[in-house]
């Protein structure tokens, strides 16, 4: 009983993580270019996994959640990659002579928020966490 209340528990927090992100990114208007709906796609494919597993836990359930966590993580590495190479390539521009751990830190302290998107990876972790040793998957 404990489990399933800590299960339900951490769902909860990926729910309010997911619609948290999804608010954020509206609010910074984070939808210019196709890049950027990345995100705002993976927070709903994610909402819709949410719904699933909480609904309908079923062996399925489990599996298509735990793979769209595993995509949140790809996703946030790949937002992080997107948000530092654009801040270097705006830093090298700015400074053309800057380079090595200077440009580094400039990338990393840049416009854009270069960590911002291990936000999502973080989500999915959670989720990771939310499907070990899940009891729907005994259901087999």
């Amino acid at each position: 009983m404990v489990v399933r209340s800590y299960r339900s528990l951490l769902l909860a927090v990926i729910l309010i993580g997911n619609l948290g992100l999804q608010a954020e990114l509206l609010l910074l208007d984070h939808a210019e270019e196709f890049n950027q709906l990345i995100p705002h796609i993976t927070l709903g494919v994610g909402l819709a996994a949410i719904g699933f597993v909480y609904f309908r836990p079923s062996p399925l359930s489990v599996r298509v959640f735990r793979f769209v966590m595993a995509g949140f993580i790809a996703i946030g590495l790949l937002g992080v990659f997107l948000h530092y190479q654009g801040n270097v390539e705006f830093a090298q521009e700015r400074w053309p002579a800057l380079g090595g751990f200077a440009l580094m830190w400039k990338a990393l302290r840049g416009a854009t928020p270069a960590l911002a998107p291990g936000a999502l990876a973080q989500l999915g972790l959670l989720g990771l966490l939310y499907t070990y040793r899940n009891p729907a998957l005994s259901l087999d």
